[in-house]
């Protein structure tokens, strides 16, 4: 089975301080994983030029691609482009094509501010967004995404195709037992079955049911055995559904 890695990169002191609430680390968490991609790594930095190279860097070569998201405007603190070009020892140019769309949308009194954003790391490439008018900026194995949700799940959504790969198959279990009535038996089936994605998600005030068991796999039929499996190994009575 195929298996495809990501990083995602949130920068932004406003996610830190709390001023803003993030939504992109869900929305790219839930959107990667109906593709088959695992997000393996979720980083959340301040607009610092050192520590986004450096996360940025690190997440390059560790993961099959990196998603940044913020820092990508034409205020003083968007300073995520030149972090990244920081990561590779590039140096920022402008971007004929970005140029001409920034001249196009910004207004003569904040034309140097919006050419800011026409600036990317040497030898970056632009992918198209959909029906974002700006275009999608990738350097190497890395794509930066604007912080704004409205934009970074459009273009997110855009790029899907080229990201998607093998997909996970999950089933799911609905038990009225607590944690500790079933955790052998969790133990147990981990033991015949260790390739499994096996998630216990207890749930407190609930009256339908107290605990969501979660078992995934890119590989339908090893998930159905060990489905199967962990069924006759939970008390019949404790099973208040299955999905």
């Amino acid at each position: 089975m195929r298996e495809r890695s990501c990083a995602l990169v949130v920068v932004g002191n406003e996610i830190l301080s709390g001023k803003v609430q993030d939504s992109n680390a869900y929305f790219a968490a839930r959107e990667l994983r109906k593709i088959g991609v695992a997000l393996s790594r979720i980083a959340t930095i301040p607009d610092e030029l050192d520590l986004i190279a450096g996360e940025v860097a690190y997440c390059s070569r560790n993961f099959d691609f990196v998603i940044t998201s913020g820092g990508v405007g034409p205020t003083h603190d968007d300073l995520t482009m030149e972090g990244v070009a920081r990561a590779f020892k590039r140096r920022l140019v402008m971007n004929p094509v970005l140029e001409a769309l920034v001249r196009e949308h910004f207004r003569e009194r904040s034309l140097d501010a919006g050419l800011r954003m026409a600036q990317v790391p040497e030898g970056a490439v632009l992918n198209d967004a959909g029906d974002i008018r700006f275009p999608t900026v990738q350097i190497e194995n890395v794509y930066v995404l604007p912080g704004i949700p409205q934009l970074f799940e459009a273009k997110l959504r855009g790029l899907s195709s080229r990201f998607a790969t093998d997909p996970y198959f999950m089933r799911a279990i609905y038990l009225s037992a607590n944690e500790g009535a079933i955790a052998e038996h969790l133990n147990e089936c981990m033991r015949n079955f260790p390739e499994l994605m096996l998630g216990s998600y207890p749930r407190i005030g609930d009256p339908d049911y107290r605990v969501k068991l979660t078992l995934e796999s890119k590989n339908a039929e090893y998930l159905e055995r060990a489905f199967r499996h962990l069924m006759r190994l939970l008390p019949a009575d404790a099973v208040v559904k299955t999905e």
